[in-house]
């Protein structure tokens, strides 16, 4: 006999769980400071999803110049981080509920690991976490499937018993390449265009409608 287990629910973290897009881009500001003029936030946007350093590669001069824009940015960063850094309303509740209701959760993102646990800390989303993926966590990074992969593996699911639910495009193919339903975050950085063209299995306007999705799609075979 198979028994019906809770759907695994895999979050991105930056402009989903969190209202960090506007802090990034001041990050982004301060690292291009005195170097050159910084990336438009529309440019950034585009790439965010992808780890920190590749998103700098694409606009540094030099290769020998990613190094020190990564550690003004990182500075930045680390010094603003508590100040500029909260759930999107409800968010926290969102979690809450979820968890409570048996549902395993995990955070997959660009962020390095060490910044994804203190933006959880800080935020009181860490205690609902069974996994969180950074971009140092494995070899490869979204949009490749391995991150997803990595955390349904952690949370003991396999890809039908999971919904992925991300703010770019680069979280939706990721979600989509390892087998998992997708659904874009609509209020996150990217707009309704680019997430569409993601090809994702559902739309939201709010983190608040994630509980509800999660109900209608349902408990799913699990294990004996």
């Amino acid at each position: 006999m198979h028994k019906a287990r809770p759907l695994a629910v895999l979050f991105d973290l930056d402009g989903t769980l969190v209202d960090t897009i506007p802090f990034i881009l001041a990050s982004v500001r301060h690292a291009f400071e005195g170097y050159g003029p910084a990336p438009s936030d529309a440019a950034w946007i585009a790439g965010i999803g992808t780890p920190l350093r590749d998103q700098l590669a694409s606009f540094a001069r030099r290769p020998e110049d990613v190094d020190p824009l990564f550690e003004r940015y990182r500075a930045y960063w680390r010094a603003e981080h508590d100040r500029r850094t909260r759930c999107f309303p409800g968010g926290l509740e969102v979690v809450r509920q979820l968890a409570g209701a048996g549902h395993p959760l995990a955070v997959v993102t660009a962020k390095l690991e060490e910044g994804a646990w203190r933006t959880l800390k800080h935020t009181g989303l860490a205690p609902f976490m069974g996994a969180v993926i950074g971009a140092d966590s494995c070899a490869r990074a979204k949009p490749d499937p391995e991150p997803v992969r990595l955390a349904l593996e952690r949370l003991g699911r396999a890809p039908g018993e999971a919904l992925m639910v991300g703010d770019s495009s680069h979280d939706l193919v990721a979600g989509r390449r390892a087998g998992v339903r997708t659904a874009a975050a609509l209020w996150g950085a990217c707009d309704r265009a680019t997430l569409e063209a993601a090809a994702p299995d559902h739309l939201l306007e709010s983190v608040l409608e994630v509980p509800a999705l999660v109900e209608a799609l349902g408990a799913v075979p699990g294990g004996a």
